[in-house]
């Protein structure tokens, strides 16, 4: 047998081993047969010499390896076809330039907010030292500018309708009442409008009755009943820096939480409510309350003592911050950042009272606490 007959396919008459005859069962010769057979095979696919171990490791594995015509390789085919016009690979990327930390800002209009305070505490200031009458009448237009601007929004928000004409006439009545008679007068002013905000609300269909007297209620009793407290302060013979200790002591708890906060602040106090606020501005608003009260009641207020004023510093401190956290629930639950638009800086009214609010009886009962209702 010739080493050229290795490999190729059966042939017609095909001999075996001994040339001694045909072999048994073979095919016959033929063009049937030639065709039958091209059906039932399939050419081998060539599959390329790849070294198992791949690279420089391999090379004296293949010298040692048979060569010759019979074990020659066949060329290597791709594996697959390549493209006419290949997609671009995209470019690699680029390291990241260094990017300057961002800059921490106040998120407002910094000066228009100075411009506004500075000129709401001239107005304020010159009233309570010019005409105690003219004071009162700044808080009772306060009072009314608050409640529209929180029964407007409960409306928008919320669909609540609080009746806003009872609360108007009522709140006003609450202040001038606080003023005049005291605590007293107070609590009776306060009890006509709830009276009032009851019936009036009768006018309407029963839908809702209960959410919009509810929100009535409440809006009554947040803004101008905690406002009467105020010109309760004024009753007194030292009734002007009364008022200004408390204005001074909530402006500068907020000064120095915003100072603090802005500068050192990391850990936030209450990030559900208010992300803004800190710990460390916390700390930073008793600090500046505390210095600030000493001062005031060592030096303004009669007969006080400045350990007084430590103390009314550190309540006003906690006062003024649980208020601010009071009305960002408030807004959070209505969904807006300001409960109005009228203060450029600072929003609305109802912005600037969020504070001051809650902090107005703190101050009236330590006050008559430590030097008397005088």
């Amino acid at each position: 047998m010739n080493d050229s007959s290795w490999g190729a396919p059966p042939q017609a008459g095909y001999w075996g081993p001994s040339d001694g005859g045909p072999v048994q069962g073979a095919a016959p010769a033929g063009p049937a047969y030639d065709a039958q057979y091209a059906q039932q095979t399939r050419p081998m696919p060539i599959v390329p010499d790849v070294p198992e171990h791949g690279g420089d490791q391999d090379d004296d594995r293949g010298a040692a390896r048979a060569s010759g015509p019979l074990f020659q390789n066949p060329p290597a085919q791709p594996y697959a076809a390549v493209p006419q016009n290949p997609e671009p690979m995209p470019d690699a990327p680029q390291p990241a330039q260094f990017q300057p930390p961002p800059k921490k800002t106040a998120g407002r209009d910094l000066g228009a907010a100075i411009g506004v305070g500075v000129g709401l505490g001239a107005v304020i200031i010159a009233s309570l030292f010019v005409v105690k009458a003219v004071f009162v009448g700044v808080v009772a237009v306060a009072v009314v500018v608050g409640l529209w601007e929180l029964t407007k929004r409960l409306e928008e928000r919320k669909g609540i309708k609080a009746p806003l004409v009872p609360l108007a006439i009522g709140g006003a009545a609450m202040v001038v009442a606080g003023y005049a008679r005291g605590a007293e007068g107070a609590w009776v002013a306060m009890a006509l409008t709830a009276l009032a905000v009851l019936v009036w609300r009768m006018t309407e269909p029963p839908e809702g009755y209960l959410k919009d007297v509810t929100a009535g209620l409440f809006a009554a009793f947040y803004v101008p009943f905690l406002a009467t407290f105020v010109t309760m302060m004024l009753m007194a013979d030292d009734g002007a820096q009364r008022v200004l200790t408390f204005l001074l002591l909530t402006v500068v708890s907020d000064t120095g939480a915003y100072a603090v906060g802005w500068r050192f602040g990391r850990t936030k106090l209450a990030p559900r409510i208010s992300p803004g606020k800190t710990r460390e501005g916390l700390l930073g608003a008793v600090a500046f309350a505390m210095a600030a009260g000493a001062l005031c009641m060592q030096f303004m207020i009669e007969d006080g003592v400045w350990w007084q004023g430590l103390l009314l510093g550190l309540a006003v401190a906690v006062s003024a911050t649980l208020g601010d956290l009071g009305e960002s629930m408030i807004k959070r639950d209505l969904g807006i950042k300001d409960m109005g638009t009228l203060l450029p800086g600072h929003g609305g009214i109802m912005d600037r009272l969020d504070s001051l609010l809650p902090t107005a009886p703190v101050v009236w009962l330590l006050l008559v606490i430590f030097v008397g209702s005088g």
